[in-house]
């Protein structure tokens, strides 16, 4: 089934032959749904922290930063703006001139808000002899956009959305990378650094590390903070081969085999790559302005002083477990620490030997772990906290998109609607054990957990992979806490026009 030329493409990625045998067979039985056992709650799986547990957690957070201990700040940055200006992109396309839709009429009506605008009123002014106003006055609408979205003009269409205006002050105006900088200094901060990494994509690297160098400086200064600022690339031995519908390779005009990105589930071997103790991860997009950044900052702390309180207790037990020097009494107490604090039931704990249940808690125990932000359910897209069967019989809590549910069960998606919360990628990380050793986060993937979807490439329908999601299944072995959140720390940008939402004035 393979040539000689595609043994060469595969080399040249660093893909295995056995990696594509198990994709193609991938293809061929699919993934199993996960069973669910709840949709996580306050009281049954989400910790809602009253005001006195609040500050101490973030006072927790505070004394293990002044330990000196490496924090870094983890942003995914590669997604391109294009899907935010979808309707922009169709109006451009569209047979009618005029703003028509409730979308297009909204962009107008409020255009002068947006932050870019006199960015784009500049490139109006330059390449059409006119400003908005006056292309506006003349019924030429399709002009501004242009000018907007195209290469001659902001180029809007084809940059990564962490380079886009975002937010307007007094001084000037930021986009959502200075925003992460920002942030970076407000919590992530340690001993007067602020680590900060992007991953990017490989056409957009270049200018995604001129424009941080052209920022940094300013805000190192502002902040009185040193930053040691990284990037990465999706590999391309995370890239997943596409198949046609029958399951065989599917291969571009040339006949070599088409590979596509694996998903942000491929960011786990970027994210094995950072020296931290502790790492804190958000989409570039979700940023607010400064008026409305003390939130975030609290809660931040928070989720990262309950994090590194529960890891602190897990590290002692460990200790204990290692060392002998324990009671059954004593074990109790761990199993109580695993089950209610960590959230991880084994049904048929109570069968275990002394023996095989130590081995068991130490297991458990010696994971990365990870305290997941969630906030109320008001209907936006994205992933829902739940308790779920795991490949050895335990039940813990997920993070699960509506890919991994199977639709048919009535029950799962009754659950899946009803879930009173989501997750808005607002997570904080610990992964060194309890020696300060790295784990190799890989190890802890549910294989099992990837999903198919349906595409097509020049007319011809094909079969992608994606990789276990990167806060789904790539982090399924983990131990997992949910925290509520306030839907103040959730500010995502979509579309063009949630821009014009208050939280981004």
């Amino acid at each position: 089934m393979l040539t000689q030329q595609d043994f060469k493409q595969l080399a040249q990625k660093g893909i295995t032959e056995e990696q594509i045998k198990t994709q193609l067979d991938e293809f061929k039985t699919g993934f199993p749904f996960l069973r669910l056992e709840a949709a996580a709650a306050i009281g049954k799986g989400i910790v809602a922290p009253d005001a006195d547990e609040r500050q101490q957690f973030v006072d927790a957070w505070n004394e293990y930063k002044a330990e000196g201990k490496k924090i870094v700040k983890f942003v995914p940055a590669s997604g391109a703006a294009s899907r935010m200006f979808k309707d922009m992109f169709a109006f451009l396309d569209a047979d009618y001139d005029v703003p028509t839709t409730k979308f297009e009429q909204q962009y107008f009506d409020n255009i002068e808000k947006f932050a870019f605008y006199d960015a784009l009123d500049e490139v109006c002014q330059k390449n059409e002899g006119k400003g908005i106003k006056q292309l506006i006055a003349d019924g030429n609408y399709k002009a501004v956009v242009a000018n907007m979205l195209k290469e001659k003009g902001l180029n809007y269409g084809q940059l990564p959305k962490g380079m886009l205006l975002f937010h307007r002050y007094p001084e000037g105006v930021r986009t959502p990378m200075e925003e992460h900088l920002v942030e970076g200094a407000l919590y992530a901060a340690s001993a007067g650094e602020a680590n900060v990494h992007f991953t990017v994509s490989h056409e957009h690297m270049q200018f995604f590390e001129q424009k941080v160098a052209d920022k940094k400086d300013g805000y190192a200064q502002k902040f009185g903070v040193k930053y040691n600022i990284s990037f990465s690339e999706q590999k391309p031995s995370t890239d997943t081969v596409a198949a046609n519908p029958d399951n065989t390779p599917f291969r571009n005009e040339d006949g070599s085999l088409l590979f596509r990105p694996g998903g942000h589930g491929a960011l786990i071997e970027n994210l094995n790559e950072i020296d931290a103790d502790v790492i804190f991860i958000k989409n570039i997009d979700n940023v607010v302005p400064d008026r409305l950044k003390p939130e975030t900052v609290e809660y931040k702390q928070l989720i990262a002083g309950v994090l590194v309180s529960l890891q602190k207790r897990a590290f002692e037990y460990l200790s204990q477990l290692n060392s002998g020097e324990y009671n059954h009494a004593k074990l109790e107490e761990i199993i109580r620490f695993v089950q209610h604090d960590l959230c991880c039931r084994k049904p048929d704990i109570k069968e275990l030997e002394d023996a095989d249940l130590v081995i068991y808690l130490k297991q458990k125990l010696n994971r990365p772990m990870r305290v997941c932000g969630v906030v109320k359910n008001v209907g936006e897209p994205g992933g829902g906290p739940f308790l779920t069967y795991n490949q050895d019989g335990t039940i813990s809590l997920q993070i699960l998109e509506s890919s991994q549910i199977d639709k048919s069960n009535e029950e799962y998606m009754r659950m899946f609607t009803e879930g009173t919360h989501f997750n808005p990628v607002d997570l904080v990380c610990a992964v060194k054990d309890y020696k300060g050793q790295p784990y190799n986060l890989p190890d802890f993937v549910d294989k099992t957990t990837g999903f198919i979807s349906s595409k097509s490439k020049n007319g011809k329908e094909l079969k992608a992979l994606e990789l276990p999601g990167l806060w789904n299944g790539a982090m399924s072995n983990w131990n997992t806490v949910f925290v509520e959140v306030p839907l103040g720390t959730f500010n995502p940008v979509k579309t063009v026009n949630d821009l014009l939402r208050e939280q981004h004035q």
